[in-house]
């Protein structure tokens, strides 16, 4: 072996976990490198070409607000933006964007070729280097595949699906990466070897079929919104929609032609022992888990403005090419279809992520860092959450700072995190609103308000972020005030609200609170069927305000009172999550705990109570035995 650079971080792997890694190390000015398999899989997407949706569009804000480059790239390269579940509340509103997939990767990747402190180059790690004159395993750098080794302070892995990759069609499996770019084989076997306890995960892509075959005439168009939000709080705007989607649906002689080739595929042929995502299910899956559906969604997405690509959105599955041309134009609208890229599923190596700490630093090997799907998670999303938390923290304990990670009350991040270094995953992990205690606090629209300050502390945000954040918050505060302190009289209200009942909307005779004396347009604004934009009407001396402290205002003044409670819901939450446990406690020897809980402890080994108290197999009981052990230490 040779000696080539030193750098500070590497990051292995140029996905959406390790850009956001790299971008994030070199920002706060550590020397970084990222190093890729192939250049042309930078920021590649491999399967849908969208970033965000449910409770993946809200990390893509979080991951904007602390200063990460998801939400700027998206916004550059988007096709169509969709704000999600827009008639239910605030909590779950979540943008979505359809991709130009080419655009993204070229945007990204020049963008990592134009960053300070930043090397990107192509090369493939085979193993890694470890420190052996320390006492606890450290980490001292990557091997690559020509001979040469890098030396790093710390490393990131974000592997991704590359790790020991395996592809099936049918009953034929061959090793390969995502969208047949090289697997990482060798460093899989290495890590094995120095004692890395790996397993397989599986996701699966859909068929890509030609625009010119399809039959759009039979499906329902699905346009974007007319009014898009940008994903970034650094767009005030971004433009117009460019494409149209489509949606068709399955039927029963689809399911019919899936049912009578399930041991075709390889989960049900036994081909694959990679374990497989519950909430991203092929279409094998869906027709044996919910037999009484007589169709499934099915949307037609193109993959760019330069392709006639088109991703065909819910309908994954490792079923043989000919049965798949079957199984597709038996669908209305793609009788005729021509596919370019046949579908299939990939299974790979992971790691536990319990055996990882809050920061994604590995438990066992000091500076060595874990992000993305190597970790369990599935999602583009998810991933560049992890890798921007691994760059952040990588770049701290070169410094000697503390990690950061925000807590679940802090932000989706937060959950994501916690439940993976927490709880664990025994299956591909993907992010949802439900599984967020707070997620009224946890809104797309506010993610600014939560995590920039925090993001400018650390040296991320920039000062024209953080100006853009302030001059937010601070219109945002004034108008609630405004709005709770401008009175009408009742006989104002009274027309308003009948005027809105002429036209179509709701007023005292449809059952809502009768006016009594002076009222505050606040308290208007309260009911469910008044608007900020309807209250102009009679909110005749209003000030120009950005839009999105427009609608958070009008937020915060309807939801008060539930953003009240779950205020105070935080508040007992913090109270037990700030209860910091000793690094050194050995919980084997506390007398009180069950034996499955302290073993469960002595190998997470959480950093406070309130994660203690969400380790499977630790029951309220045990989490008693932990305060009471604190208070007689604090005593």
């Amino acid at each position: 072996m040779y000696e080539l650079e030193t750098y500070e971080v590497i990051v292995v792997g140029a996905g959406h976990a390790g850009c956001e890694a790299a971008l994030a190390a070199s920002r706060l000015g550590k020397k970084t490198l990222i190093l890729t398999i192939s250049m042309e899989s930078v920021a590649m997407m491999p399967c849908n070409p969208s970033i965000g949706g449910t409770g993946k569009g809200q990390l893509v804000k979080e991951i904007d607000a602390l200063g990460g480059e998801m939400g700027i790239n998206i916004d550059k390269t988007f096709l169509q933006s969709r704000m999600l579940n827009r008639s239910k509340g605030p909590a779950v509103h979540s943008p979505r964007a359809q991709a130009d997939k080419q655009q993204y990767h070229l945007e990204m990747k020049h963008t990592l070729e134009r960053q300070t402190n930043l090397d990107l180059k192509q090369g493939e790690v085979v193993d890694l280097l470890f420190d052996e004159t320390t006492e606890q395993r450290k980490i001292a750098g990557v091997v690559m595949k020509t001979g040469g080794f890098f030396r790093g302070k710390t490393v990131i892995l974000a592997t991704g699906t590359y790790l020991n990759g395996l592809v099936h069609v049918g009953p034929i499996s061959w090793p390969s990466g995502p969208s047949g770019f090289t697997p990482s084989l060798e460093l899989a076997e290495n890590m094995k070897a120095k004692g890395f306890s790996l397993r397989r995960f599986k996701t699966g892509t859909p068929a890509r079929a030609l625009a010119k075959t399809l039959d759009y005439s039979k499906m329902q168009e699905q346009r974007g919104d007319e009014e898009i939000e940008p994903f970034s709080y650094m767009n005030d705007s971004v433009g117009e929609n460019k494409i149209s989607c489509w949606l068709t649906y399955t039927n029963p002689g689809s399911h019919e032609i899936v049912r009578a080739n399930l041991d075709k595929t390889a989960p049900y042929g036994g081909f694959s022992t990679g374990v497989g995502p519950r909430y991203c299910p092929s279409i094998e899956d869906k027709v044996s888990r919910f037999p009484d559906r007589n169709r499934h969604q099915l949307f037609l997405e193109p993959e760019g403005l330069f392709t006639d690509e088109v991703y065909i959105q819910g309908m994954s599955t490792s079923l043989p090419e000919d049965i798949q041309i079957e199984f597709y134009r038996s669908i209305e609208g793609l009788e005729k279809a021509v596919f370019s890229r046949y579908a299939y599923a990939i299974e790979y190596e992971c790691i536990n992520p319990l055996s990882l700490t809050g920061s994604l630093e590995h438990r066992d090997v000091s500076g060595l860092f874990f992000a993305g799907q190597i970790n369990g998670s599935s999602g583009y999303e998810e991933a560049a959450a992890q890798g921007l938390i691994a760059g952040i923290n990588a770049g701290r304990k070169i410094d000697g700072k503390p990690p950061y990670t925000p807590d679940r009350s802090e932000a989706y991040i937060g959950v994501l995190i916690d439940d993976l270094v927490t709880k664990g995953t025994e299956e591909p992990y993907r992010i949802m609103t439900s599984r967020a205690e707070f997620r009224l606090l946890l809104r797309q629209d506010n993610a600014d308000q939560r995590l920039t300050e925090k993001a400018y502390e650390i040296g991320l945000a920039s000062q024209a972020r953080y100006d853009r954040y302030r001059v937010k918050k601070e219109e945002t505060e004034r108008e609630i005030r405004r709005l709770e302190e401008t009175k009408i009289s009742a006989l104002v209200a009274k027309a308003f609200l009948d005027g809105m009942l002429m036209d179509g909307g709701a007023s005292e005779g449809l059952g809502t609170a009768k006016i009594k004396g002076n009222v505050s347009l606040a308290t208007l604004l309260r009911r469910p069927e008044v608007t900020y934009e309807k209250l102009a009407d009679i909110d005749t001396h209003r000030p120009k305000l950005l839009p999105a402290a427009a609608r958070q205002a009008e937020i915060c003044i309807k939801y008060a009172g539930y953003i009240e409670k779950q205020l105070a819901q935080v508040a007992r939450f913090k109270k037990i999550e700030n209860k910091r446990l000793p690094e050194n406690l050995d919980y084997t020897v506390l007398k009180g705990l069950r034996n499955e809980a302290a073993q469960k402890l002595q190998k997470i080994r959480p950093a406070s109570v309130g994660q203690a108290s969400r380790i499977s197999g630790v029951s309220p009981a045990d989490v008693s035995v932990l305060l009471i052990h604190l208070a007689r230490l604090e005593g």
